[in-house]
């Protein structure tokens, strides 16, 4: 029988998701080489430890990460709350995203097909297409809700007057953008927003993408196709840069008597109960590891150790390479 872990709703959508949820992207080779099978055995095994929220998209693997979790959660569909997204182009044909109604409407129904369901549970628009109104897309996600094919709906790397404007077409129950230690200024200006507005805030990367929780002193160790060979963070001089920071998090851990990773998870779970981490792994013992950080109690003093020694902006390199930061924060 599945463990039961603390809840955090999404937004007023009336669905309620375990505090930490899963993220799936490295299972479609995004940090290296994944075997499904083992995907499949770690969502099973996430689900018996009690998390409930599984996160995918249609451009992880373009399309095959979407087919795994839905194998992954054929039969258990009632104990699992699906969230996928459409629209992130990559760069494809100089193109990052694309926010047009009638891709909305074919994104939908391939990314049904690929699940294997029939209701979507939280579909977000992956990134946001400058070239497109914010409000006809959200329209045309609405129409999605109406047709019952979409349960409640989502933004990420949306800003905040972007957040806004959307939340007049139809309610937003979640806002997913990157938000770590190592990552917050932004993020701290949209939960602004998000809180204000009753939606939730997802925080993926909340691990800083291993750097909070590794010792990867050379990034030529990472296996072929690890997109943080190409990560400005993980590059020359950064590198050691963010690890120090990194060390900071490790002593603070050590005398909490909990592991770095649960360090960095447990403080942005404290950053309010609208904030839900989606830290992913293709480890089983780290997933039962990042549900430790639920265990984690930090005071007001141990919140303002942590901020202080890893400051705010005090991270070298941006957050993906050059070329995709303007499809970013939108």
């Amino acid at each position: 029988m599945a463990q039961s872990l603390p809840q955090r709703g999404l937004g007023k959508s009336g669905i309620n998701v375990s505090a930490i949820g899963l993220g799936c992207m490295s299972f479609s080779g995004t940090y290296g080489p994944s075997e499904d099978a083992a995907a499949i055995a770690l969502i099973h095994e996430a689900l018996d430890a009690g998390i409930t929220m599984f996160d995918s998209s249609d451009a992880y693997g373009k399309g095959q990460n979407e087919t795994l979790v839905g194998q992954a959660l054929k039969g258990l569909r009632s104990s699992a709350v699906i969230a996928t997204k459409f629209g992130n182009l990559g760069g494809a044909g100089g193109k990052y995203a694309d926010g047009r109604p009638e891709f909305v409407m074919n994104s939908c129904e391939a990314s049904l097909k690929r699940l294997g369901i029939e209701t979507i549970d939280l579909y977000y628009a992956h990134r946001i297409d400058p070239a497109v109104p914010i409000e006809d897309t959200v329209g045309a996600m609405a129409k999605l809700v109406q047709q019952g094919k979409v349960r409640a709906l989502g933004l990420s790397e949306a800003a905040p007057k972007t957040i806004a404007r959307a939340h007049k077409v139809h309610p937003i129950a979640a806002v997913q953008n990157e938000f770590s230690l190592l990552y917050r200024e932004q993020a701290d200006d949209t939960r602004k927003t998000t809180r204000d507005l009753g939606i939730s805030f997802v925080a993926y990367a909340p691990l800083g993408r291993g750097l909070l929780t590794s010792d990867i002193a050379d990034p030529s160790t990472l296996s072929d196709g690890d997109t943080r060979k190409r990560q400005p963070r993980y590059a020359g001089d950064n590198l050691a840069h963010n690890r120090a920071l990194a060390e900071k998090v490790e002593t603070i851990a050590k005398r909490k008597g909990c592991t770095p990773a649960q360090l960095a998870l447990a403080w942005v779970l404290a950053q309010g109960s609208d904030v839900i981490p989606i830290p992913g792994t293709k480890q089983t013992k780290r997933m039962l590891e990042n549900i430790g950080a639920l265990s984690v109690k930090l005071t007001d003093a141990d919140l303002a150790e942590i901020a202080s020694a890893v400051p705010a902006g005090s991270v070298k390199g941006t957050r993906y390479p050059e070329a995709q930061m303007a499809s970013l924060y939108i």
